[in-house]
This record gives structure tokens, sequence and C-alpha cells, in this order.
């Protein structure tokens, strides 16, 4: 187990934004909870932000407000060097959905130039010793309704509408800076926030208001969206924990399990007023796109020792309760509570204005259609798989190659929306990384064994079987989790299962499913079965990554194994593909490795610090529910096919540990 390291302790923080609704929580519990910080408060002070949210911080001697934009450099940089400046909590940001699809230019001024502003401002310095850039689970794009796995911190990043994208826009340069200049970048996405403070365009307050007034609750579309709720006092305690927990090059979701529709919300809105839903809500016309569900993986954050504490009933009767006190906090807010907003857009035929405004001239440029729409290999690949890490990775490797492709929207089991998927992509190659490996873990597909059949089986071989009929190149991401060391092929002899070798573990459900699967796709010749194996990749954040997932048990057992690395791997992958390569492939790395040789190297390499303890099959039996699969592979036919293809272990040193490496 690893050491903890010392908490974080600032000295002099700027925090942007916190005049605003979370950040003004935030910068009263750090006066309140650390009067030695002094706290630089700069806000432009914009329609949703006001300095009476601010009012407990005022008779402080350790907080200072400036009211400036964040993009303005000279204000920034002289603030940086003036105050000395070593942290900054960077939550200045357009945020409402609505506003950002009409007046979107907007959005990418404050959200994505403001930010560079900072970051420039932090690299030309070079004081700052830690960066928290607040974004949001919006990032992230719309969650599947059916799927209880939340999106983890190393999930692709989908955006849906203008505001998100804008987020995940400066999420991008903060990741640059982080990696280019070593800026110490820490980044959170949060779900939904309410309590007191906040401007009523949002929807909890925009409800409360409208019922103090007596008036109809607007609800978007159906109002079927569902979304989480955290009470803003909870999400000012977890952005404490962050600030001195959080570690450099980390992302946190601030999150909550505990989902509820915007139907939901409003009932529980009429109850306390005791109103009648059936004659207060009116459905009004929806946005142009809104995302059915956002739903995060807390536990990242949960493991720095935060935790929800407010239920939303409590929270939201305290919420009432302060609107009630304060009707007249924002003063006129006729405009916020329509149910859309009115928006003034910026006239960008104005080039003078729109470089005054915006601190540079529009650029005219030529555009080549590029990417998925068109590919100069005439290429278009179909993938399944989009809230899974492979798919996702699948996704960027196709972008970096300027591979056509997009994701199928369609269930593998449902024949129908796979043709329709089909028909409307046109694809030359299929790619399946879509299937149920457990949730967290393989236990889970030993109760939920029909489950498991249904995506596992009988979904990828409707998909097959669709390939098959339309003539198409299918690529089917597998297990070699199939096999386990026997008297032939013994623990330490060097001689691993191979391509033809019969299935022979059957110690879980998930890996019966896989060897079925695999066993049946042998009769469609259009079909490529990669056997991937405990896959590892330079994401050390990632939960699904198995080097990460061993440093965080407090024992581990140590048996060699072969290992793919997906860094060197999945690009070869897309190779395969073009080269319309079939059969089964061992896809692993030459060799084996053993779980210590792992950790030796995560020691020597990332901790210098860090220690685990050993046990043995039978103790490990006594933790889990299904057994798990050890053996070594036969890579000769991939290292045939792809010559430069490392071992194992220098696989995992270049591409794990050498860029990950701490100095």
């Amino acid at each position: 187990m690893s050491t903890t390291p010392a908490p974080y302790e600032p000295k002099n923080i700027l925090i942007t934004g916190p005049a605003g609704f979370i950040a003004s929580h935030v910068t009263t519990r750090l006066i309140n909870n650390y009067p030695s910080y002094k706290i630089v408060a700069l806000d432009k002070l914009d329609y949703c932000s006001t300095f009476k949210n601010l009012q407990p911080c005022t008779s402080s001697r350790s907080f200072k407000f400036i009211k400036g934009d964040i993009a303005c450099a000279d204000i920034v940089n002289h603030l940086l060097i003036e105050e000395k400046i070593d942290t900054i909590m960077h939550f200045a940001a357009q945020t409402h959905v609505d506003n950002s699809f009409g007046n979107s230019m907007e959005f990418t001024y404050n959200n994505i130039y403001g930010t560079h502003v900072l970051l420039e401002g932090c690299r030309a310095t070079n004081c700052v010793k830690r960066f928290i850039h607040v974004s949001t689970d919006e990032v992230y794009g719309e969650t599947n309704l059916d799927t209880d796995i939340g999106n983890h911190e190393a999930s692709q990043l989908l955006p849906t509408n203008p505001y998100s994208a804008t987020k995940a826009g400066a999420e991008m340069l903060v990741m640059a800076y982080h990696r280019s200049y070593g800026l110490p970048i820490i980044t959170t996405r949060g779900n939904n926030v309410y309590g007191p403070n906040q401007y009523p365009e949002k929807l909890v307050p925009k409800l409360i208001l409208r019922a103090m007034k007596g008036e109809k609750f607007p609800i978007h579309g159906d109002g079927s969206n569902v979304r989480s709720y955290l009470y803003c006092a909870d999400v000012a305690e977890a952005f404490d924990v962050i600030l001195h927990k959080g570690v450099i090059g980390q992302v946190y979701n601030i999150g909550t399990k505990k989902e509820r529709s915007v139907l939901d919300v409003a009932g529980d809105i009429c109850n306390l007023f005791k109103l009648d839903t059936n004659q207060v809500i009116e459905f009004v016309q929806d946005r142009p796109f809104n995302d059915k569900r956002y739903f995060l993986d807390d536990q990242k954050l949960k493991q720095l020792g935060w935790v929800e504490s407010t239920p939303w009933e409590e929270g939201l009767k305290m919420t009432i309760e302060w609107y009630k006190k304060n009707p007249d906090w924002w003063g006129d807010v006729s405009t916020a509570l329509n149910p859309h907003p009115h928006f003034s857009a910026i006239n960008l035929s104005d080039e003078a204005e729109w470089s005054f405004q915006y601190g540079y001239s529009r650029l005219v440029r030529s555009f080549t259609e590029v990417g998925r729409n068109k590919s100069a290999a005439g290429l278009k690949f179909l993938i399944y798989g989009r809230t899974g890490w492979i798919g996702g990775l699948l996704g960027k490797l196709c972008d970096e190659e300027r591979i056509a492709w997009e994701y199928g929207k369609g269930r593998l089991e449902d024949r129908k929306s796979l043709l329709e998927d089909i028909s409307r992509v046109m694809p030359t190659h299929v790619l399946n990384a879509a299937g149920v490996t457990g949730r967290p873990n393989v236990d889970w597909c030993e109760s939920h064994k029909v489950e498991t059949i249904r995506t596992n089986v009988v979904g990828t071989l409707t998909l097959a079987d669709i390939c098959k009929e339309r003539g198409l190149y299918m690529m089917n991401f597998a297990t070699g989790c199939i096999f386990e060391y026997d008297t032939e092929h013994p623990l330490g002899s060097g001689i691993g299962f191979k391509e033809e070798d019969k299935p022979n573990f059957i110690g879980s459900f998930y890996s019966k499913t896989k060897a079925m699967v695999e066993d049946l796709l042998k009769e469609y010749d259009n079909v490529c079965t990669l056997r991937v194996r405990m896959p590892i990749s330079s994401d050390l954040s990632n939960p699904r990554n198995f080097i990460t997932k061993i440093s965080r048990y407090n024992k581990v057992v140590n048996i060699p194994n072969s290992m793919t690395v997906l860094d060197e791997l999945l690009p070869i992958s897309i190779e395969m593909a073009k080269r319309n390569l079939k059969g089964i492939w061992n896809f692993t790395n030459p060799g084996v490795i053993s779980h210590n040789e792992i950790l030796e190297l995560y020691k020597d390499y990332i901790d210098p610090n860090f220690k685990w303890e050993n046990f043995n099959l039978e103790e490990q039996a006594k933790v889990i529910v299904a057994q798990r699969s050890n053996n070594e592979m036969d890579a000769s036919k991939l290292k045939e096919e792809f010559p430069d293809l490392l071992s194992i272990k220098d696989s995992i040193i270049k591409f794990v540990f050498e860029p990950n490496m701490q100095t």
C-alpha cells in the first residue's frame, strides 16, 4: 500500500469567479476554516454573480476582492506577482446551457480564452504550485439510461452542446500546459449543484421562485432527463479536500449516484409547497439538444476522504427556506424565470467591435473537410463500446489517423438497431469493443448470468452475423482469460497457449461466455478475434488499468501472466483492420510479467515509498467470488506480423513508466 503524502498547504490563493454560486461557498468555507490563508477574489461581476454572495468574507483581513476579467492578461499577471499567488482555483465561466445555444461566442471567449490567459500567466510567472481547474460532468456527453456504470475520470470526452464543448476545450488547454510546461494542474468534473445563492436561471431556484410567485413550472421536453444533484456545502467540502489532498495531474469527479429526473425535482418542490403537479407543471419546447443523463463514477474522490453528507430532501428544504428569506437577492429576475432565456448576440459583422471585445481579430479560414465524414484511405469504421475503455481509445486513434468513424447507437442483442446503424453509417469495417466484464469486476457476472449471456454471446454473434450478411469485416476485442496454466503449459516453462488451443479455464462465468462465443465465431470467416489480457495503459488514473488496480490493493498474488499494453497494441489493431487480418490472434505482448515485477517498477519509477503485501491463491479465493485466470499466451503469430512488437516488460517501461516517471 502506498504512503499518503502530507496535505498541501497554500498560502495565497487566487479564486476566479468567487461571486458566483459554487465559488462563493468555497471561498466562504476557506475563509472560515483556514484564517491563515490569504484569499484574492477576482470577479467581473457578470449577470449571474453578485458581491452579496461574498458578504460573509468581507470582515476577514485575509480576504481581498478585485473586480476584473480573467481575460485581461495585465490584471492576471499583476495579481500573480503582486499578491505572490501560489494557488489558483479557477471557477470563472459561463455555465448556463440554454444561453450557450444563443450566444456561443461568449462562452468561447470566457471559458476557453479566459482559461488560456490564466494558464499563460502561470507559465510566464512560474509562481503557482497548484492550479485547480473546475470543469463539468457535461464534457462526458450523454450517459446511456440503462447502464449503472458511471463515467470515470478516464472516460472519453464527448460534449454535445456549445457550453460543454467550451469546457472540454478548456480542459484540453489545461492538459497541454500540464504536459508541455509542467503546470501543476488538477481538474474537477462535477454533477449539478443546488443551494442558497444560486442565480435562478438554473432548474431548482427557478422552480422555487416560480412557486413563490404562484407561476407554473415550465418543463423542457417531457421532463424525463435525469440528473444527479449535490448540495452546495458538500461540494465546497469536496473542493476543500481536493485543494489539500488532490494529486497533481489528476482529474476528480465530484458526483453522487443518487439520480432524479426533472419531473422528480418538480414534483418534490411541488410537495414542499403543497402544490398539485397536474395543475402546476406545463411542458415547453425542449433545447436543441438535451442530454438524457449524466452519470459519474464517484469513487476516486471518496478515496481522498470526501463523502456526500446532505440528503436531497434536507438540502432542498434548506434551499427553499433561504429563497423565502431572500426573495429579492438577485433583484429583477423575470428574464431568468422565462422557460427559455432571451439573448443579445454579438454582432460579428462589426470587425472593430469584435476585435475590441475579444482582443483579437476574426480569422478567415478555408476549411478542407477531413475527419469523420471523409477519409483519404476510403475507410470508415463503425465502433461499438462507446462508454468502454477500449472503445473510447479506438475513437481517439481513428481521429489521430484521420480514419472516418462513428459509434454505434444500437444494442448488440437488438438486430434491428444494428441494421439501422449499418445503413446509417455505411462502414467498411466494424470494430466491437462492447461487452459485459462485470461491475466492478467479473464477480458481478456470477449473479447476472442472463445479462452476461445476452451481451457477450447473443449480442456478439448477432453483430457477426449481420456483418457476414452484409459482407463486412468485423474485429472483435475478446479475452485471453479463457486459459489456465496446466501440465502442457506449466507455470514458468515459457510454453504459452497458442491460437488453436482449446480453452481450459472454467473458473468464472464471464470466461465461460467468452470461450463459448469465441468458438462459435470460428464459423464466421469475416471475423478477427483479438484475445486481450489484463489491459495496461499509460493512464495510471484509470481504475480499469491493471497497474492501477493492483497498486490500490492491500494484498496481491504474485503470478507471471501475459498482458496487453494498450498504448502499443491498440494502434496495431487499427493496422490489422486496414490489412483485413482475420482469425484468432493472441493480442498480448510477448512474454510474461508478475505482479511483483510490475509493482517493483512502480516503486522505481513512480513512488519510492510504495509498499505492498502478497497472499496466495487460497487466501485470494476467500475474498473473491469467481476464480481468476492465470496463463502465458504465445504471441509469436502477432510478433511475426509485427516484428517491432516489444516484450511485455520493455513495453510497460517504455509506454507506461517512463512517461509517468516521477522526478
